[in-house]
């Protein structure tokens, strides 16, 4: 044999091998292609389990949210009028305490010598007045003379109700009933007048104050309730009424400042707390509400899944889930109002939606439903 020929039949041999070697690598990719087909076809019809809740119409009140905080009705930060030393301190850091206690006093000095000598005098002019008047009387003094003494017990009596202020001044006491704060002098300093001692807050009832967009002017009105709530105290709601609404409208915002006052009996709550504000505007309606886990929320639209009876196929009857847009209103606790696209009696799939498209087949196991109230309470951290 030829060397010529020894090599063609190499090359056909070669050419053989590589023609079976690519026969097996695409028929191994076709082959795979179908069973992968068949894989996914069969977990396309393949049955999830789902949970669902019938729609229903339940009362809902409008209602308008924003952001708050508490003022105290009264609020002071102490101060004596004039300066002095610091002689007696009559009170603890917070500490309850009524009008009119003494909280604290600065040093006399000579105040009350001062005082009782022009005591002193006041009594004797009185003496003077007194006497002169009876010889006056008797005709034994001219009327000139008795209006001196008139003039000089008047003036003794200005003197010591004026010595008497100033040693007032020299005394601070608490203007109302309420709870002090943290005590920011010592005994022997040196108050400059106006340097502060304490804060004194009201701490029964509190203001809330807030603001709203000017579009709801016309929903407001004194007397309407309000919840607050508060991140201090989780899962509490407190009623409050509005008693003021501003009489303009902030120029940059455009928003309307509303003050509600709040009991707080217990006095849990503090002054510049910040709280969560709701505030009820309109009569309530009846409306379909679902859990907002039921809503599957897209940036081209929102939907949900309702339960409609279908076929397998083979033909026997089945629960296909069957997806809807919807419009979606405001929200309440676990809960969110349906504006349109699901009517009451319309069962919804409230949980499993992930797994499914528009016709999967479904059975219904309502064994564990998600969270549906409206006014839910997270446990205390």
């Amino acid at each position: 044999m030829s060397q010529s020929h020894k090599t063609a039949k190499r090359m056909t041999i070669m050419l053989l091998i590589v023609a079976v070697i690519f026969g097996l690598v695409f028929g191994w990719g076709f082959l795979r292609g179908i069973f992968i087909a068949k894989f996914l076809k069969g977990f396309a019809n393949q049955v999830q389990t789902v949970a669902t809740i019938e729609a229903q119409e339940t009362p809902w009140q409008p209602s308008v949210q924003s952001v708050g905080t508490l003022t105290a009705i009264n609020g002071a930060s102490l101060s004596a009028e004039v300066g002095g030393i610091v002689d007696t301190i009559n009170f603890h850091s917070g500490e309850d305490v009524q009008k009119g206690d003494v909280l604290l006093t600065l040093r006399p000095n000579n105040d009350p010598a001062v005082l009782a000598q022009l005591q002193a005098q006041a009594r004797l002019d009185a003496i003077t007045y007194a006497r002169d008047q009876k010889q006056f009387m008797a005709n034994a003094i001219a009327k000139a003379q008795l209006d001196t003494d008139s003039a000089n017990l008047a003036a003794a009596n200005a003197q010591v109700a004026a010595q008497q202020a100033t040693m007032a001044e020299k005394i601070v006491r608490a203007p109302f009933d309420g709870r002090l704060g943290i005590r920011q002098v010592d005994l022997g300093q040196y108050l400059q007048p106006g340097t502060a001692i304490v804060t004194l807050e009201q701490l029964d009832p509190l203001f809330v104050d807030f603001y709203l967009p000017q579009q709801e002017i016309a929903r407001l009105q004194v007397g309407q309730v309000v919840d607050a709530s508060l991140d201090a105290y989780p899962g509490q709601t407190y009623k409050a009424k509005i008693v003021a609404i501003g009489a303009t409208v902030d120029a940059a915002t455009r928003s309307l400042a509303v003050r509600a006052v709040l009991e707080n009996g217990a006095l849990r709550l503090r002054p510049g707390m910040f709280a969560s504000v709701s505030v009820e505007v309109g009569a309530a309606q009846n409306t379909v509400t679902l859990p907002q886990t039921a809503i599957a929320y897209s940036s081209y639209g929102d939907t949900v899944y309702i339960v409609k009876h279908g076929t397998d196929a083979q033909g026997h009857a089945d629960l296909v889930a069957s997806q809807v847009f919807v419009t979606l209103g405001a929200t309440r606790g676990d809960q969110v109002q349906v504006l349109s696209g699901v009517q009451p009696g319309d069962e919804v799939v409230t949980a499993g939606q992930v797994k499914l498209h528009n016709g999967s087949l479904i059975t219904v196991n309502n064994t564990i439903q998600p969270s549906n109230d409206p006014n839910p309470n997270p446990p205390n951290e």
